[in-house]
């Protein structure tokens, strides 16, 4: 990567995350936001310096600004800025370049790009310098970007940790739609239904529907101008999502012969559909081994267990955690690769853990 100055427009969750990270590889970050606020707090948070303490041209502008304003944030930034190259981090990457054609600025130095990574909080207060890390970045050129300034653009991806992959704006806006936004729907969806139960039944929610909702917590002024703003691919997987919703609701109403093997199919059709999400740093999907371990809820009982694995020499693959209701311990359930499985039980036996498998 040869940038020394990147100047980022827009310091919320992703922007002042990604000034984190390249102040970690010490370039000089430059923050820019209308909120004197936002901005100021981003530079407190160590991601770079106030804009116009800056003086220095930057090498590339990275647009951080929400959706419904991408377009005229970047084609500002091009006219101001002749010899640097400008990317956005939207979500949406088609109806962006329409627009900017619209705006009539050249588009040689412009280069869309997505970094697949976020939280459901929002802000600069909940950025991470490591968000980036093993997280897919798309970089979405348009047909005029010079191959120049996808390079760059694919560099700092790449120096930040991420793992950039190229994709034209219309196969991005309708993968996302897929394994993104639709998602958001669905768990928005799932979570509203639990509005208005007795507090004795959501008292009673376990793992899986934490499982489902867990990005419901989403900023909904964000995520409306998302969705609005690649409305046709999100409507197209709706509409067969609906389908076999109708046929799902069908299945369960009657019980007519054959509709046990509806209820089976859609199961099974899940299945297949999970088995095929990336596992760890993007690497092909691992059947990992399973261990629950009963964790007491007292301070420094989780540090012991994940001490005690790393005396073992074990690593971790993945973690989940799970309280009962006024239950005093937790359930961590601990993936770990299958030919370690049964050493890491008799290990934390042999160290006075509660284990099942």
């Amino acid at each position: 990567m040869t940038v020394g100055h990147v100047r980022i427009v827009g310091t919320g969750l992703i922007g002042t995350s990604l000034g984190l990270a390249l102040r970690r590889l010490d370039v000089t970050v430059s923050l820019a936001d209308p909120s004197p606020t936002a901005v100021a707090l981003a530079r407190d948070l160590g991601a770079g310096e106030l804009a116009e303490r800056v003086a220095a041209a930057p090498d590339l502008v990275v647009v951080a600004a929400p959706p419904d304003v991408t377009a005229a944030v970047v084609a500002d930034e091009l006219r101001h800025w002749r010899d640097c190259v400008v990317t956005d981090v939207a979500s949406v990457k088609g109806s962006v370049l329409e627009a900017l054609r619209a705006t009539g600025v050249p588009l040689d130095r412009y280069v869309g790009s997505h970094p697949m990574a976020g939280r459901e909080r929002s802000g600069a207060v909940a950025a991470e310098a490591d968000l980036f890390e093993g997280r897919t970045w798309v970089v979405v050129p348009g047909p005029e970007s010079t191959p120049a300034a996808v390079e760059l653009v694919t560099g700092v991806a790449a120096s930040v940790g991420a793992a950039p992959v190229r994709l034209a704006p219309g196969e991005h806006d309708e993968a996302v739609a897929a394994v993104s936004h639709v998602p958001q729907i669905v768990a928005s969806l799932v979570a509203g239904r639990l509005r208005d139960l007795p507090a004795s039944a959501v008292a009673l929610s376990g793992q899986g529907i934490r499982d489902v909702t867990r990005i419901a917590a989403s900023d909904p002024l964000l995520w409306t101008q998302i969705l609005a703003a690649n409305a046709p691919a999100v409507r197209q997987v709706l509409v067969a999502l609906a389908a076999d919703l109708a046929e799902t609701v069908a299945a369960l109403a009657d019980l007519a012969p054959g509709s046990r093997a509806t209820l089976a199919r859609m199961v099974a059709h899940g299945n297949t559909g999970h088995a095929r999400i990336p596992g760890k740093h993007g690497a092909e999907p691992t059947a990992y081994a399973t261990v629950l371990v009963v964790v007491p809820d007292e301070p420094g009982a989780l540090g012991r267990l994940f001490q005690d694995m790393g005396d073992a020499g074990i690593n971790l693959e993945d973690l989940r955690l799970e309280h009962g209701v006024g239950a005093p311990f937790g359930i961590a359930e601990l993936a770990v690769l299958p030919a370690v499985g049964e050493r890491l039980e008799d290990e934390l036996l042999a160290r006075g853990w509660r284990v099942h498998t």
